[in-house]
């Protein structure tokens, strides 16, 4: 449904508009879902496009998909292992293998030759190549009557055998994955790949063109793109699943499909959840991370150097900024709320009117509130203590993942915590004995900086707060800590893991200390945590998914976990303000966007643009817009059409897909893609990269 918009409708009005006419609790609703590819819209898709995916379309497309556990999507391209990604995702290793004479992300990379690829310092690519349901053993493994925490340990406990046997059995990367919040358990095993070496990305300056003014905005001009390529046994791998390249690519009106790795959505959390994420989960993690932008651009500013060491960390919180504020606008719309207090009530209402579902499932709602209740008493110092918000420090992360991985794996693996689960140790180890550089400056000042939030938060007084300052300021803390710690020599961190308990408990390291000293009280907020909170959410959450199935079917999908996930939309402009929205934009816009900034930062193009003007064709397709379903996590999703070739890669959404989070809209939320034309264009044009774009298209140039 089309709503006008006039000049004078602000923008929350709007999606507050948009909320109140949405139809009441439907399970999707047009191009609505994030979906599970073992139970994809199949009915929708033939009923809205007549199109209907078959089980080996499906499998292709899955295959064809990457995640990146550094944070987002790719997708294979080509028989040779090649990857692509966005430029943004690609950033963390770009930074790793960054030097003071080599900054890659300002100035992009080009491998002419297999052998000057370069090889990440830590990546891992994850390739989803089964689905398992198990949740009836994890549901077994807690028997009736039990306590809350003998609950989540029987939970944990089951879950950790269920990855250990199935890694044994089958070699490869097993997790299960929590769906509907408690209501189904899935084991997703992966192909792991850790050899991964960059093989192209661009300059800085096109990739992320607009800068933070453009950020989730759009009309958008990017090349927001990189390529990498995964090795086995020191040589590329041979890929049967790859996406075909689409020259031509996405056109106006057509139906595309989005494959990727959303990482968080909330979209079925009830009203009391909702409400703690308004007032206290958001706005506390909005103020955490202005106060960390502001830090990262002060040390910054203070020369090039300081620039190119944080560039990959400020521009993380920055988009974390104006992500967090629209996801808190949405939250804060009176509108958006109530609608979602319909949906809820709906579902509390159909359920009290069955006389098998009500005592069944009735009482989930008030045991969500319960826990919410409890979580609001101890967010403050669990978000400090255990998730560790009080130490902004790569180093106090390696001490305390060294100090826990002692205490952990000296137990049986059902006993352990999850992160810490047999299965799971070689990807922690690979972070843990990470290559990457560690800049001791940047370090004291992001330490120095997160004692000095402690302080504020707890007061200087706090049992706790004054062992962990030791009688002085929290800049010369952070010095003495940062300086005096021999852990950014990943030798001194391997000894200290070969000599387990023993090694720790005998360290004299400063920042080992530290973690030992605030681990107990750390580890007590986390079992109460589990105990209290999440173990009760997921025993209601998972009555309130079986009511859901109950009185709605099976055919839905849950919120996002960072696991693959099919999403699919029209490539559609929209209206803003009453002036229409094209689908795509050309690469001649860049030109003009730039020269209508005098070409200053971040209009700015790179030279290597400005010399290559008159060679390249400047109506060639560069950025589009679709209605498929996307949050943060997509970033670099493949986007396929019918025929599951390659039309695009998401990079962004526009300022009015924030309130995805919570609620669906394709009125105006789009998402931004990069158009598989425009990036053979650059290529080719630009960057004279006939080996790269041979290999994409399978035609020799």
């Amino acid at each position: 449904m089309e709503i006008p918009v006039t000049p004078k409708t602000t923008r929350t009005a709007f999606v507050a508009l948009i909320a109140a006419l949405l139809l009441t609790a439907a399970p999707a609703r047009a191009d609505e879902g994030m979906w599970l590819f073992d139970n994809p819209p199949t009915q929708l898709l033939k009923q809205r496009y007549n199109f209907e995916p078959t089980a080996a379309w499906l499998e292709h497309l899955q295959k064809a998909s990457v995640r990146f556990n550094s944070g987002g999507s790719g997708s294979f391209v080509s028989a040779d292992g090649l990857v692509m990604t966005n430029h943004h995702v690609a950033a963390d290793a770009l930074q790793k293998i960054s030097t003071k004479d080599k900054d890659y992300i300002r100035t992009g990379f080009h491998a002419r030759t297999r052998q000057e690829e370069i090889r990440s310092v830590d990546e891992e690519l994850n390739v989803l190549y089964s689905i398992e349901d198990v949740t009836a053993r994890v549901n077994a493994a807690v028997k009736p009557g039990v306590d809350s925490a003998a609950a989540q340990q029987a939970r944990r406990g089951v879950i950790n055998t269920i990855e250990k046997e199935s890694l044994d059995k089958t070699g490869l990367r097993s997790d299960v994955v929590t769906l509907y919040n408690g209501g189904r358990y899935s084991l997703y095993r992966y192909k792991k790949y850790t050899d991964v070496r960059l093989v192209f990305a661009p300059e800085r300056d096109i990739a992320f063109f607009g800068g933070d003014p453009d950020n989730f905005e759009y009309p958008r001009y990017c090349l927001d793109v990189s390529f990498f390529r995964v090795y086995e046994n020191g040589q590329p791998a041979k890929i049967e699943h790859y996406l075909k390249w689409s020259a031509e690519g996405a056109k106006e009106n057509e139906l595309t499909f989005v494959s990727g790795h959303p990482g968080r959505t909330d979209r079925l959390n009830t009203i009391p959840h909702l409400e703690f994420l308004r007032d206290v989960g958001n706005p506390v993690s909005l103020n955490l991370i202005r106060r960390r932008e502001v830090l990262l651009t002060a040390y910054s500013a203070r020369s090039l150097e300081n620039a190119r060491r944080a560039q990959d960390d400020l521009f993380a919180y920055q988009n974390s900024r104006k992500a967090r504020l629209g996801m808190l606008e949405g939250l804060q719309d009176p509108a958006i709320l109530r609608q979602k207090r319909q949906e809820d009530e709906a579902l509390r209402a159909a359920v009290r009117k069955d006389a098998k579902l009500e005592p069944a499932y009735g009482k989930a709602w008030d045991d969500v509130a319960a826990a919410v209740k409890t979580y609001r008493s101890i967010y403050m110092p669990h978000y400090l203590w255990e998730r560790g918000m009080a130490f902004y420090s790569e180093l106090f992360s390696t001490a305390r993942g060294l100090v826990r991985m002692a205490e952990e794996t000296a137990k049986p693996n059902n006993e352990r915590l999850r992160e810490y689960s047999e299965a799971g140790l070689e990807s922690l180890k690979q972070q843990l004995f990470s290559e990457a550089p560690i800049y001791n400056d940047l370090e004291t000042a992001k330490l120095a900086d997160s004692l000095s939030m402690l302080i504020e938060t707890l007061g200087a007084e706090d049992e706790l707060v004054v062992k962990v300052m030791a009688g002085k300021p929290p800049q010369q803390r952070a010095a003495e800590l940062v300086n005096g710690t021999r852990l950014g020599d990943v030798a001194v961190r391997k000894q200290i893991a070969a000599g387990g308990v023993k090694a720790i408990q005998e360290s004299k390291d400063p920042m080992i200390q530290l973690a030992r000293l605030v681990d107990p009280v750390a580890r007590q907020l986390r079992q109460t945590y589990e105990a209290q909170v999440d173990e009760p959410m997921r025993q209601a959450y998972g009555k309130i998914a079986q009511a859901r199935f109950a009185v709605y079917g099976t055919n839905v999908y849950p919120d996002a976990t960072f696991t693959l996930r099919l999403a699919f939309g029209q490539v559609k402009g929209y209206s803003e303000n009453g002036r229409p929205v094209p689908s795509s934009t050309t690469i001649a816009g860049a030109y003009t966007r730039s020269e209508e900034h005098g070409g200053r930062e971040p209009f700015a193009l790179p030279k290597s643009w400005i010399d290559s003007r008159p060679r390249l064709t400047l109506n060639t397709p560069f950025n589009f817009v679709s209605t498929a379903d996307i949050i943060g996590g997509n970033s670099g999703s493949p986007v396929v059409n019918r025929n599951g070739e390659l039309v695009g890669i998401i990079f962004d959404g526009n300022i009015e897909s924030l309130v995805l989070d919570f609620i669906y809209t394709d009125t105006v939320a789009r998402a931004v893609a990069v158009h598989s034309a425009g990036i053979l264009e650059g290529l080719r044009k630009v960057y004279r990269a006939d080996g790269l774009v041979a290999e994409l298209t399978g035609r020799r140039q």
